[in-house]
């Protein structure tokens, strides 16, 4: 038999999908934003990995565990938002945000987050982040507010839609070991968006996360609908809550082939 050559470039072998650390993967070359996230509250439903696929940036796919993909409701407190070495923005760099997300991975094998809403209480970045990042976010009323050991957040969007999310939650001092799961859905290292034509990833790192134990005592939610998938009319199979950690963006990097 003929010896065939060399595989054409078309038959490149894909790269094999990152494994789910504790630790971002990769150093950032160049550190664009700097900010800390306090007072996390996730929520999480399984998601049609059908559905996801046709909401997601071209360049991706939905990222399974399992065979399964999920959505995402995250609400947390945004702080001392800063632009490279430069110091903490006053005023419009700390705010409320509540987010719907979706877990993606692209042709190089990372894996990421891809925001479907983003609701801000902050009018300034809302419009700073749809000009650089095309990154969907809203401008919405947001509460939050700790009553002893219970936190409470409350989002209801401006404008013609209700759109709006609650969730109440008791937490505990105690820590708590997180599994499999819990890594998948939160060890997150960048994300991946779509802006003026390009996909993109936008990278990330963070210390390791440190949950504590906590129980869910109320929640609603439309924001989910409003993002293009199923509203969920079951309770959350996973929620977390964690106190915070300081993150760092890098730089964005276009996705191959987009």
């Amino acid at each position: 038999m003929p010896d065939p050559g060399p595989p054409r470039p078309h038959h490149r072998t894909p790269h094999p999908v990152e494994p789910v650390t504790p630790r971002a993967p990769r150093e950032l070359r160049r550190i664009l934003f700097r900010q800390n996230w306090c007072d996390l509250v996730f929520l999480h439903w399984p998601a049609d990995p059908f559905q996801v696929a046709g909401l997601l940036p071209p360049g991706t796919v939905p990222d399974l565990h399992n065979g399964r993909t999920y959505v995402g409701l995250v609400f947390f407190r945004m702080r001392d938002l800063a632009v490279a070495g430069t110091p903490a923005i006053p005023y419009f760099g700390s705010f409320d945000e509540v987010n719907v997300r979706l877990y993606s991975r692209d042709a190089l094998g990372r894996r990421g987050v891809v925001f479907r809403s983003l609701e801000c209480d902050r009018l300034v970045p809302v419009l700073l982040a749809d000009a650089s990042f095309r990154l969907p976010y809203r401008w919405s009323r947001i509460q939050s507010r700790w009553f002893d050991n219970r936190l409470l957040y409350r989002a209801s969007r401006r404008g013609t839609s209700n759109a709006g999310a609650r969730v109440w939650l008791a937490v505990d001092s105690a820590p708590m070991a997180p599994g499999p799961i819990e890594e998948f859905l939160t060890n997150r290292w960048g994300l991946h968006g779509h802006a003026y034509g390009r996909s993109y990833y936008l990278p990330n790192t963070h210390p390791e996360w440190s949950f504590r134990r906590c129980s869910l005592l109320g929640w609603d939610d439309s924001l989910i609908a409003a993002a293009g998938l199923n509203r969920p009319e079951e309770a959350p199979f996973s929620v977390l809550y964690a106190p915070g950690v300081p993150v760092r963006f890098g730089t964005p990097v276009p996705l191959p082939g987009t």
